[in-house]
């Protein structure tokens, strides 16, 4: 056996043997699949708590801590499981009116987040406020659409980063919105948008080709789809080769299941957004043979009463 194979070999059968759950047989002979899981959520909007029992259409509907439960509960199934945010965390409820934006990072702290990128909604108290509170954001934020320059968020941003999870590297990006109509200009003031296709594409290559991701994300705070020029999450799908998910935010838009799309060199890619509010946490499950993706199956999870004993999210707020 050459020593490449042997090493390959040693690698998936140390993971099936620490993680015998995680390797699903395909019924093809001497082949298995290793499942890594994403969840997802965006526009959140400073929904703490669940919605109040009013009779209104979203009635006791999201909460961080029925979030909270239910990530520990998947990650207890699933040990390679990453959890995403499109950006829009603040802005919504009295408690970033009060806080500024404390209590949502460190409740999505607490929640065990990984990832997150910046919405438009996160300049609403200017730059200085935003720099001030990711200090409590204990996870990576990345954009690499937007020109931070020598402003305080500077140091807070990534680019892309890199995760390995079990024998797949996981590479991860974010897009922002133009600021024009949506952000006053004295609110991101040392920070400039870029269109997102050129720049994401430098990204997406540098993480396939030169870093050797399987699975590239993007956290994308666009929307949709418009009808009008905007760039949009549908638009990018065509446009930018070489993305495997785009998590969706900024429209609100409830989808049950991801588009799938082919970039215009023949590359699909999904999208999924997940609504509003916190309301629903999207899970999608990746499942690869050795470093192909082969298989992926989404379900919108329900956040609501039924999330019975829920998990303490502790912060003093005063």
């Amino acid at each position: 056996m050459k020593r490449r194979d042997f090493l390959k070999n040693t690698l998936f059968a140390t993971a099936a043997m620490q993680f015998p759950h995680l390797w699903i047989k395909t019924g093809m002979a001497d082949t298995d699949q290793f499942k890594l899981t994403i969840l997802q959520t965006n526009d959140t909007h400073s929904r703490i708590d669940p919605f109040p029992m009013d009779g209104s259409r979203n009635e006791g509907l999201g909460g961080i801590a029925r979030r909270t439960t239910l990530v520990n509960r998947i990650r207890s199934q699933n040990p390679h499981t990453l959890l995403v945010d499109a950006g829009d965390v603040l802005q919504g409820t009295p408690y970033f009116n009060m806080f500024k934006g404390k209590v949502e990072y460190e409740t999505m702290t607490q929640c065990g987040y990984d990832f997150c990128t910046l919405g438009n909604h996160e300049f609403d108290n200017g730059v200085d406020s935003l720099a001030d509170v990711l200090q409590y954001a204990k996870f990576d934020i990345v954009n690499c659409n937007y020109d931070f320059g020598d402003s305080p968020l500077a140091p807070s941003i990534k680019t892309y980063e890199i995760r390995q999870m079990g024998p797949i590297k996981v590479g991860i990006t974010g897009v922002g919105i133009d600021f024009a109509d949506l952000v006053a200009l004295k609110n991101h003031q040392g920070i400039s948008y870029n269109h997102p296709y050129k720049r994401l594409q430098s990204v997406v290559t540098y993480l396939r080709r030169d870093l050797g991701c399987s699975l590239v994300v993007v956290l994308s705070h666009l929307g949709f789809r418009y009808d009008d020029p905007r760039p949009s999450d549908e638009e990018m799908a065509v446009k930018v080769n070489g993305i495997d998910w785009i998590v969706g935010g900024h429209t609100h838009t409830f989808m049950k299941e991801p588009l799938e799309m082919l970039s215009k060199n023949r590359h699909t890619t999904r999208i999924l957004q997940v609504g509003w509010a916190g309301i629903l946490l999207g899970k999608t499950d990746f499942f690869f043979e050795g470093q192909k993706l082969v298989a992926v199956k989404t379900e919108p999870m329900r956040i609501d009463s039924n999330l019975a004993e829920c998990s303490k999210v502790a912060g003093n707020w005063s």
